[in-house]
C-alpha cells in the first residue's frame, strides 16, 4: 500500500452531551443489574429531552433495581442539576419507565448453543457456559501506533479534549461551563503517518453571564481565552505532536452556546457509536454498547475484536490491524473471522488469522469469562460501564480495561517467529 497525504478528522463529546447522558443512563442501569445479579440480562435504550427521561427496553433479572433514582442520580453526577439544568433538572424532570422481559426465543438461543465446529483450546468452558450470541451481528476491532493506548492519533486527541473540558468544569477552574460540550480534531498525515494538528475545534455550553458580563463578544473572548490555557494547552504539554502558529483553533464557533443539553436537542442510547469506537478510522458494524449485558455480542465481541488487533499491533506483527467477527444468533463460534493489517504486517495476513484462531477463543462465553464481564461492576464499586460511556470504550488508560491489556502479544510474537528467537 503505497502511503499518503491526508486529513482526519475526528470527534468526541463530553459526559453532558445529550447522546451521551442516554448512553450513561443505560449503562448505570445495567451496573445496577449486574452489581445484584450477575445473570441479568439487560436491554436497556434511553431517550431524554426538555423536562423528561424514558427509559424502554428488556430486562430479566432476579432482583429489584429502582431505575428512576438511578436515571435521575446519573443525570444530577452528569451536572445538569440547579442553576445549571437548563430546562433538564435531575430533581425535577419527569422519569419514565417501559420495560418488559427478555424475549424468550431470544434467551432459549443463547442459553444453549449450536456448535457448529470443533472448540479451538485458547480457553476452557464448560458446557453450561456455552451460550450463543444474543444477536447476528459484525463487529470490528481496531488498533495502531500511533499513540501509546495504541489508537488512532485524531480520536486519542479529541477524547482527551472533551475529557479535560469536563474536569475543568467539575473542579471549579472555569466555573462558567455547563455539561454540554464537544471536540475536533484535525490531523494532517504525511506519507501515511501523523506529522501535524491541522484544526482543533472546541464548543462549550456556558452560562449566559460570566461574572456580571452580559456583552457576548466580552463572554466569547473569555471563553476562548481560558480554554486555550485551560483545556488546550494542558492536553498538549504532553503530546508529542503538538499545535504549531499555521494551526486553526475555533472555540465556539457558532459564537454562543447557552442553551445545550437534553433541552436543546434531544439524545438517544447508541448514537455516538463512532465516538466510541475509532472516531471513524476504522471500519464499524453498526451495533451500539450501551445499555447491552455481555450476552450481546455488539458490546462482548467488539471488545474482544479490540483485544486482538491490540495485541496483534503491541506484539510488532503490524503497524495498524483490523478485525472484523461475524455471528448468528444462538451459535456460540464466530461465523467468520477476518485479519487486514493494510500492507503493515510483517507475516502474511493469513498467517495472523492462523495465530487469532490458535490463541483467542472468540466464543460469547469465553469473552464473558477471561474479561469477566458480568463482575466487572461489582468489583468496581456498581460503576464500570458507565465509566466507559463517554470518552470512548477503547484506549481507556483511566481505568482498568481489561480489553486493553496486551498480555498475549509476547506469546504471537513467539509463535510468529520461524526461528523461534521472537524476532518478528
Amino acid at each position: 500500500m503505497t502511503p499518503r497525504n491526508f486529513l482526519f478528522t475526528s470527534e468526541s463529546v463530553t459526559e453532558g452531551h445529550p447522546d451521551k447522558v442516554c448512553d450513561q443512563i443505560s449503562d448505570a442501569i445495567l451496573d445496577e443489574f449486574l452489581t445484584k445479579d450477575r445473570s441479568s440480562r439487560v436491554a436497556a435504550e434511553t431517550t431524554v429531552t426538555t423536562g423528561m427521561a424514558l427509559v424502554c427496553g428488556e430486562i430479566t433479572a432476579d432482583c429489584y433495581v429502582d431505575i428512576p433514582q438511578v436515571v435521575r442520580n446519573t443525570i444530577k453526577n452528569i451536572g445538569y442539576v440547579g442553576s445549571n439544568a437548563g430546562g433538564f433538572d435531575a430533581d425535577t424532570c419527569a422519569v419514565l419507565t417501559s420495560i418488559d422481559e427478555q424475549s424468550t426465543d431470544i434467551g432459549n438461543g443463547v442459553n444453549k448453543a449450536f456448535e457448529s465446529r470443533e472448540h479451538n483450546s485458547a480457553t476452557s468452558v464448560t458446557e453450561t457456559e456455552e451460550i450463543g450470541a444474543g444477536d447476528q451481528g459484525i463487529m470490528f476491532g481496531f488498533a495502531c501506533n500511533e499513540t501509546p493506548e495504541l489508537m488512532p492519533l485524531p480520536i486519542s486527541l479529541a477524547h482527551k479534549l472533551s475529557f479535560r473540558l469536563a474536569q475543568v468544569r467539575k473542579q471549579g477552574l472555569v466555573n462558567y461551563l455547563r455539561p454540554d460540550g464537544k471536540s475536533q480534531v484535525t490531523v494532517e498525515y504525511i506519507d501515511g503517518k501523523p506529522a501535524r494538528i491541522h484544526t482543533i475545534l472546541l464548543s462549550t455550553q456556558h452560562n449566559p453571564t460570566i461574572n456580571g458580563i452580559s456583552d457576548n463578544k466580552q463572554i466569547q473572548d473569555i471563553i476562548k481565552n481560558d480554554l486555550k490555557q485551560f483545556v488546550i494547552d494542558y492536553v498538549f504539554s504532553n503530546e508529542a505532536i503538538k499545535p504549531d502558529e499555521n494551526t486553526i483553533i475555533l472555540i465556539n464557533p457558532s459564537g454562543r452556546f447557552v442553551i445545550g443539553g437534553p433541552q436543546g436537542d434531544s439524545g438517544l442510547t447508541g448514537r455516538k457509536i463512532i465516538v466510541d469506537t475509532y472516531g471513524g478510522y476504522s471500519r464499524h458494524g453498526g451495533g451500539a454498547f450501551s445499555g447491552k449485558d455481555p450476552t450481546k455480542v455488539d458490546r462482548s465481541a467488539a471488545y474482544a475484536s479490540r483485544y486482538v488487533a491490540k495485541n496483534i499491533v503491541a506484539a510488532g506483527l503490524a503497524e495498524k490491524c483490523e478485525i472484523e467477527l461475524a455471528y448468528a444468533i444462538g451459535v456460540a463460534e464466530p461465523v467468520s473471522i477476518m485479519v487486514d493489517t493494510f500492507g503493515t504486517g510483517k507475516i502474511s495476513d493469513d498467517e495472523i488469522s492462523k495465530l487469532v484462531s490458535k490463541n483467542f477463543d472468540l466464543r460469547p462465553a469465553a469473552i464473558i469469562k477471561q474479561f469477566d464481564l458480568r463482575n466487572l461492576p461489582a468489583k468496581n464499586g456498581g460503576k464500570f460501564y458507565q465509566l466507559l460511556a463517554a470518552y470512548g470504550h477503547m484506549g481507556r488508560v483511566d481505568i482498568d480495561v481489561p480489553w486493553e491489556h496486551t498480555d498475549k502479544a509476547e506469546a504471537l510474537k513467539s509463535q510468529a517467529c520461524s526461528c523461534g528467537c521472537g524476532c518478528v
